[in-house]
């Protein structure tokens, strides 16, 4: 007979595992995305900008799984650093649109080396990473509402 886990030890918990591989990963990319002069959720919001210029907000925020009210401000930053500019749409005023500056598409051939630096700080192989994804992304899926 199998004993029953004691599902309430700190080392059962799903989410401990999750909370400490996010913040250590986010630690490794902290060097590597201050030379680009981001921080990590504006180099998230880069990479989708990067992937398809031109958004709206909301748009944005639903790639991102991220609200305006957080959206706003790291998007002010980036516009003061010249990496993007916004705009609300003249047919929806209420919309914002977010572009790519000449100096934010410039600034994706310098962020190239980030994800394979990453992916060495990180120990993992290649292989191992997208095992990873593939599970997170199937988490993702059974849990979003």
């Amino acid at each position: 007979m199998t004993a029953q886990p004691d599902w309430l030890r700190l080392d059962a918990q799903l989410c401990f595992r999750l909370y400490a591989a996010s913040r250590t990963v986010t630690r490794c990319y902290q060097p590597l995305l201050a030379e680009l002069g981001l921080t990590y959720p504006q180099y998230l919001a880069m990479l989708v900008l990067w992937e398809r210029d031109d958004l709206t907000v909301k748009a944005l925020g639903q790639r991102l799984l991220l609200d305006s009210g957080t959206l706003t401000p790291l998007l002010k930053r980036l516009e003061q650093g010249g990496l993007i500019r916004r705009e609300r749409r003249a047919e929806n005023e209420r919309e914002v649109r977010i572009m790519l500056t000449p100096a934010g598409q410039d600034l994706r051939q310098r962020a190239e080396s980030v994800p394979p630096a990453l992916l060495a700080a990180t120990g993992l192989s290649l292989d191992e990473a997208q095992q990873i994804n593939t599970l997170l992304d199937r988490l993702l899926v059974q849990v979003e509402p």
